[in-house]
């Protein structure tokens, strides 16, 4: 494996891990309040794009990394969406 694979690894990792605070912040306070809806689904329209970029130019860490976070993100909306209506019953 050469070293640019190695950086990509990497950095695949650490933007993925990233969302891992947020998703079990969102979970522990359970309301994701200050997530705003258009960030939320930006950020997946991108990340879906990146993965669909990685496969395509079959770019391992780029596929993996984007598809991790993409669940991610899927989770946090999930929980936003589920938070925000179970407050309003």
């Amino acid at each position: 494996m050469d070293m640019l694979l190695y950086i990509g690894y990497i950095a695949g990792f650490c933007t993925t891990l990233a969302f891992l605070p947020q998703v079990l912040k969102t979970w522990k306070c359970r309301s994701a309040h200050d997530l705003s809806w258009g960030l939320l689904f930006l950020l997946l329209v991108g990340v879906f794009l990146w993965m669909i970029y990685g496969l395509i130019n079959h770019d391992i860490p780029v596929t993996c990394a984007n598809g991790v976070t993409g669940l991610f993100i899927v989770s946090i909306v999930g929980m936003k969406w589920w938070f925000d209506h179970k407050c309003r019953i």
